[in-house]
């Protein structure tokens, strides 16, 4: 392979797609944001996390069922422009690539507030060493990527399985000093004291705990046998990271009663903490904000591959730059890992600096994004089965075919209406609405530009 070359390397394991998938799923938001929905629903939060997870199993069963058959670091961007058509396929990616960046700063800028307390330096220090550091990790070959990537997020999940621990022994009375707390606290004030407007609102607050699942799919494209590690991977990352998420909210609500909770600022606040607290583990916000830590920054390691993924498939197919699609002699991107590193910077400087309405625009956008890229992988597949199905027998399928994804783009657009009904979830949705737009008019003139029909579909063959 040459320098000049622009085809990716291989090597990723089913292990490392999984711990991938969980490193960008299980993020500070577990840790911090838990609090928010708890204390809008009560325990009856359960329910929001699994209509939110559910959501999350039906589109990584589509993103299967497709990614075994079109293995493609452009994942849904590629499906899309196969399913739908050329500008849909522009409009997925950017506004993938976009709203990835635009979080990238925001992980930064939060672990490196923690890690400058702790040195007791300014947080631009922490923050320039982590994006040059974390920088030179991707540009290693993907095999030693994806085997950091393994442990770096391994240390998060062997935490929230002593997490899940402590909790159940704590809820049984079995510590040394502790009593019987069963259902005591859980149903204190009632399974749902806020009604089923407290769900709805729960549901706002949850909808997009799972964003960052589908950095699997994206990944798969480099693994050693993309069909074998796309069944797997799939398979593994949905048992896990639903037992992680809805085990951790279990505990927290059987153990904490819901009107002590909120959105959490500091580690000390998180129910993570609170709980740690309860079993008497010393230090324990210390230690939550060592994870919190830990959590953005295996998020942003992981991000920083999907975002440079991204960026190579749209140069590698004129819809973006092609410098973006070189590769080195391992098959790294390291143009587009360059760029994104790059403007992961500037985006910290932006929150540093506070400049205004460009940051919160993007910001706002990246927070209702994931909507929009689950409905056009929604769209894809309903469009692509047919064909997937007289191309090669599919390893992943898609249940109850077309019904249940019917059923996901409904829930979707009943998330979209309920986000209009709150003032901070209206400006995402608007925000993302905007941005969509606008991609979708870049790519119509992308595809003309080229000589090429907007609305053409790419063919699979």
């Amino acid at each position: 392979m040459s320098d000049n070359s622009s085809t990716l390397g291989s090597g990723l394991k089913v292990r490392h797609l999984t711990m991938m998938g969980l490193g960008s799923t299980i993020g500070a938001g577990l840790f911090l944001g838990t609090g928010v929905g708890i204390s809008a629903a009560g325990p009856a939060v359960i329910i929001a996390y699994a209509i939110a997870g559910f959501l999350a199993i039906l589109v990584m069963q589509m993103l299967g069922e497709m990614g075994t058959v079109i293995p493609a670091s452009g994942s849904f961007s590629e499906y899309a422009e196969h399913g739908i058509g050329r500008w849909a396929g522009f409009t997925q990616g950017w506004i993938y690539w976009c709203a990835t960046v635009a979080v990238l700063g925001a992980e930064i800028t939060g672990a490196a507030g923690f890690i400058g307390s702790w040195f007791d330096v300014p947080p631009w220090i922490p923050a320039a060493i982590c994006v040059a550091a974390f920088g030179l990790v991707n540009l290693l070959r993907v095999r030693t990527f994806g085997e950091f990537e393994y442990w770096f997020a391994l240390i998060k999940v062997v935490v929230i399985i002593a997490f899940l621990i402590i909790g159940v022994l704590l809820i049984f009375g079995l510590l040394p000093g502790h009593t019987f707390v069963g259902t005591s606290v859980f149903l204190a004030d009632g399974f749902m004291p806020n009604g089923l407007g407290g769900v709805a609102a729960g549901l706002l607050a949850v909808a997009f705990a799972f964003g960052g699942i589908e950095v699997v799919a994206i990944a798969s494209a480099e693994s050693e046998d993309p069909e074998k590690s796309l069944v797997n991977a799939v398979r593994s990352t949905i048992l896990r990271i639903s037992v992680f998420y809805l085990g951790s909210v279990l505990v927290i609500t059987f153990l904490l009663p819901y009107s002590s909770l909120d959105a959490a600022s500091t580690a000390a606040e998180s129910p993570f903490t609170m709980v740690l607290d309860r079993a008497g583990i010393p230090g324990a916000a210390g230690i939550m904000e060592v994870i919190i830590v830990l959590a953005l920054l295996s998020a942003f390691n992981a991000q920083i591959f999907a975002s440079s993924r991204m960026m190579h498939s749209l140069a590698s197919r004129g819809e973006a730059p092609r410098i973006f699609a070189a590769t080195n002699t391992e098959g790294v991107p390291t143009t587009a890992i360059a760029l994104s590193v790059a403007l992961s910077a500037l985006m910290v400087v932006l929150n540093y600096a506070d400049t205004g309405w460009l940051l919160t625009f993007m910001l706002n956008a990246a927070g209702a994004s994931l909507l929009i890229v689950w409905v056009f992988i929604a769209v894809s597949q309903l469009r692509l089965r047919r064909q997937l199905e007289a191309l090669h027998p599919l390893p992943i399928r898609m249940w109850a075919f077309p019904y249940l994804t019917w059923f996901a783009l409904g829930l979707f657009a009943a998330i979209a209406v309920l986000m209009l009904t709150d003032s901070t979830a209206r400006t995402q949705l608007l925000s993302a609405a905007a941005m969509f737009a606008v991609l979708a008019i870049a790519g119509v003139l992308n595809s003309k530009a080229r000589g090429i029909d907007p609305t053409s579909t790419l063919p699979l063959i």
